[in-house]
């Protein structure tokens, strides 16, 4: 057995080997920093994963209402009650980038991702199961796929306490359907423990104060900025610490238990700036911000590296929230505020929130 183990072993180095000297090496320098950021918000705009409308995701529509998700009338977040009234959520996610050369680090960001958004609705997570498909099963890559897919998602579940309901692999890859690319969809389900701490993503009221909790760096890896606007489709994951997304999942609970915060959402597809434009697309809000001189803009507004959270701060809170979160020793820093509908970056105007919805009979 140990024998057999080893071998096993052997191969999965050997196609890793074989993979890593194959692919080309990306670096950000390789991308000339843009001078212009509205050319790139226009042209994402029109990003089937990114544009405000679309056939399953109209980001202008108003966000649930807890009270309404109590009577069953909505369940635009994936938020819902039983029949017997526990109210719970779910979220479902799919990731294909990467699963070829570390399936494991790419199944931990994908559990992170799911993990990040319940924690930003004020839900515990309680269960994941995951389908792996598209494995060529007559290839040695094919079992150290599976292999790694399996790591990641045994160790994310454990690092967020979270059980594994199911778990499928389905070796459907024939050859005469040519290359198809192993994808890996994960269902989380959470709990509501009390449905008066929900929160959302949606902006609240203009002046209100919005902060970023964790690091900006000076990443574009696997982005939708990168592979749409530069056409670069082959780059390494995103920066990730799953360490670091445990302590953001925590921190998060003891936010809202403070009631320090109005909204919260993840930093997802698109990165800061988009994530921020799905926030104050439901309420008509705009925002006010300013980057970091230290990090590229592109990176900083379309990066998405992980570990990052948009919160929104109500000014009569702003100096206890400062103080909680110098007291956690977490990194984090102001971006902005909320305005009526503008949406300003480094003081220059891009117009108003409302004419980035396109006019759709």
């Amino acid at each position: 057995m140990t024998i057999f183990v080893s071998i096993i072993d052997v191969k999965k180095l050997k196609i890793m080997a074989e993979i890593a000297e194959n692919k080309e090496v990306f670096f950000i320098d390789q991308i000339e920093e843009p001078k212009d950021i509205n050319d790139i918000i226009f042209n994402l705009m029109v990003d089937p994963n990114l544009a405000p409308v679309n056939y399953f995701n109209d980001f202008s529509e108003e966000v649930f209402d807890v009270e309404s998700v109590a009577n069953g009338e909505t369940d635009d977040a994936g938020i819902f009650t039983s029949d017997n009234g526990q109210m719970m959520a779910m979220t479902t996610h799919a990731f294909h980038h990467h699963l070829e050369t570390d399936p494991k680090k790419a199944t931990e960001i994908l559990i992170s991702r799911a993990a990040r958004r319940m924690a930003c609705y004020g839900v515990k997570p309680e269960a994941v199961n995951a389908f792996l498909y598209h494995i060529n099963i007559a290839h040695p890559n094919g079992q150290f796929i599976a292999s790694g897919a399996k790591q990641g998602l045994e160790n994310a579940s454990k690092k967020f306490g979270v059980k594994i309901s199911d778990r499928k692999i389905r070796f459907d890859y024939f050859s005469g359907h040519g290359a198809v690319t192993p994808t890996i969809i994960i269902s989380m389900m959470g709990s509501v423990e009390d449905k008066d701490k929900v929160i959302t993503h949606k902006l609240k009221k203009k002046g209100n104060n919005i902060f970023v909790i964790g690091k900006s760096y000076d990443d574009i890896s696997s982005s939708e900025y990168l592979e749409f606007y530069h056409e670069v489709f082959d780059s390494p994951l995103p920066v990730f610490d799953i360490d670091m997304e445990v302590k953001l999942n925590a921190l998060m609970k003891q936010l809202i238990d403070k009631q320090l915060i109005s909204s919260a959402s993840p930093v997802g597809k698109g990165g800061l700036f988009f994530s921020l434009l799905r926030a104050g697309m439901p309420s008509g809000l705009g925002f006010d911000i300013t980057t970091d001189a230290e990090i590229r803009r592109d990176a900083f507004l379309f990066g998405e590296s992980m570990g990052r959270l948009l919160v929104g701060v109500p000014q009569e809170k702003e100096d206890d929230f400062v103080d909680f979160m110098q007291s956690t020793k977490l990194p984090f820093f102001t971006l902005g505020h909320v305005t009526k509908g503008e949406i300003r970056i480094d003081d220059e105007s891009l117009g108003f929130i409302d004419k980035m919805i396109p006019n759709v009979e």
